[in-house]
């Protein structure tokens, strides 16, 4: 029972973005309705399935879990963006420098490619 719900519902998903399709001549805004009305649609025939029970338990614990996360603050975030900053700049000179000898090394010692 529960597998013709989850196929009833992604056909009324199917049917709301078919909507925006076939009625192409209305207006934007009744056509994104359309859409709308589609998900809302299937959403809610998809939530009196198992699956779709076990899927919303799990969003809303991990809902849940984002709150517990310590975000940093402002400073930190700062220093921490400061930080990956120097070291993408300390990275780009070193990389340039070593290209630069490389092609000094390989140009002008061993070929003998002279820049004139």
């Amino acid at each position: 029972m529960d597998k013709a719900k989850l196929g009833i519902a992604i056909a009324l998903v199917v049917a709301g973005l078919a909507g925006f399709y076939y009625f192409s001549e209305q207006a934007l805004v009744l056509r994104v309705l359309y859409v709308i009305a589609g998900i809302g649609a299937g959403t809610a025939v998809a939530w009196f399935t198992a699956p779709g029970q076990e899927f919303f338990a799990f969003a809303r614990d991990s809902w849940g879990e984002t709150r517990k996360v310590v975000w940093p603050t402002r400073k930190e975030a700062i220093q921490t963006t400061a930080a990956v900053f120097g070291f993408v700049f300390v990275m780009a000179l070193f990389l340039w420098v070593a290209d630069k000898a490389l092609e000094w090394a390989l140009y002008d010692l061993i070929l003998g490619w002279k820049k004139s």
